[in-house]
């Protein structure tokens, strides 16, 4: 069985069509994209289809959908970040669920994958859920590292419809290769993954890596037809 994870509450407005092919969903929480009421639509859909329910925090950047680096102080940073968390969490708890995961989003994410600086900011940040919530995060990130370090619960999540370069960062959106749209491809990819915990990178490399988790994002073009095809294909975790 493989849990799926899916970005959701981004203005795709197709939430209520991609809840029942996914296990574990990743609600944007004010930061990038979300409000109160994008925020209450993703939980009540999620309790509906018992999806786990995750806090998505970015750099509050709504203006680049948190997909660029925001040069930020590391108290307004870790500010912000608690306040997108809490923010969801209330509206969780009000609706008599719980959150079962953190994943950071965009450039946030990215950038934490070689910076420990940035790491320790987010982690330092979210120690309130430290034993409440598993973190999703990149295998053998500094993320990572310093989340074993510190005690937290982590899942490793991969990326069903992204390429990845050779040191297992994704490839950068700004690059034609970074998306994978096509289904068959896709299905290809978490093969390679979880069959024999291995990615092959836009180099043609094969490297290891884990995983417990694996993303589609909602807004990658034939994001529902790879869903149903990895549906059809996989056994989903049972909810």
């Amino acid at each position: 069985m493989i849990n799926i994870n899916c970005d959701l509450g981004e203005g795709t407005n197709n939430e209520e069509i991609i809840m029942p092919l996914i296990s574990s969903c990743n609600i944007a929480c004010g930061g990038h994209a979300g409000d109160f009421k994008s925020m209450t639509k993703c939980v009540e859909l999620s309790i509906n289809h018992k999806n786990k329910i995750g806090a998505h925090p970015s750099f509050p950047d709504k203006k680049n959908f948190g997909r660029k680096t925001l040069k930020i102080s590391k108290d307004d940073l870790s500010k912000s970040i608690i306040q997108q968390i809490s923010s969801l969490e209330k509206i969780v708890n009000k609706m008599g669920s719980k959150l079962y995961h953190i994943k950071a989003h965009g450039a946030l994410y990215n950038e934490m994958y070689h910076d420990r600086i940035l790491s320790e900011i987010y982690l330092n940040s979210i120690s309130k859920y430290k034993d409440q919530c598993y973190l999703y995060i990149p295998f053998n990130s500094e993320l990572e590292k310093l989340a074993i370090e510190k005690g937290y619960r982590i899942l490793y999540e991969t990326f069903g419809d992204r390429n990845y370069n050779d040191d297992l960062t994704l490839v950068s959106r700004n690059f034609n290769e970074a998306i994978i749209d096509d289904p068959k491809e896709v299905i290809n990819h978490i093969k390679n993954m979880i069959h024999k915990n291995e990615v092959k990178s836009i180099s043609g490399q094969n490297h290891k890596i884990k995983t417990d988790t694996i993303c589609i994002h909602s807004d990658t073009n034939n994001s529902l037809k790879i869903l149903e095809e990895i549906n059809k294909e996989f056994k989903i975790q049972e909810k």
